[in-house]
């Protein structure tokens, strides 16, 4: 695990993470008012970072991902879906997760093995 960045932009507030020259960068934006309900920011890695919210009693897990695989060997893809299935599966069953990002089209891919993830 790595920093994270975060910024106040005209009332949002921007949790990102990249790698270096502005490649392979995820965030999360969210109101300004949500900042209040953030109780965990992790970045995975320079592909993936999440967030942990209370909302209403609620936690809430919001993982960014950016799955590129221009120019990437089998290995490297391989390890991206590793480590977000490891970031899924550490998450409590009692909690909400949402999963964001560009997929580049292989979302179907992923899908075995999480039956009860809609």
């Amino acid at each position: 695990m790595g920093r994270y960045e975060a910024r106040d932009i005209d009332g949002f507030k921007l949790w990102y993470s990249g790698g270096s020259r502005d490649k392979n960068g995820v965030g999360i934006l969210g109101d300004g008012d949500l900042r209040e309900q953030v109780v965990e920011v992790r970045r995975i890695n320079d592909r993936m970072i999440k967030i942990k919210l209370v909302i209403g009693g609620v936690n809430v897990n919001i993982i960014s991902v950016y799955a590129s695989y221009v120019g990437l060997n089998k290995e490297v893809k391989m390890l991206f879906w590793e480590e977000l299935d490891k970031v899924v599966r550490g998450i409590p069953n009692s909690e909400k997760i949402f999963i964001i990002g560009d997929f580049n089209g292989h979302i179907e891919a992923i899908s075995s093995g999480f039956d009860d993830v809609h």
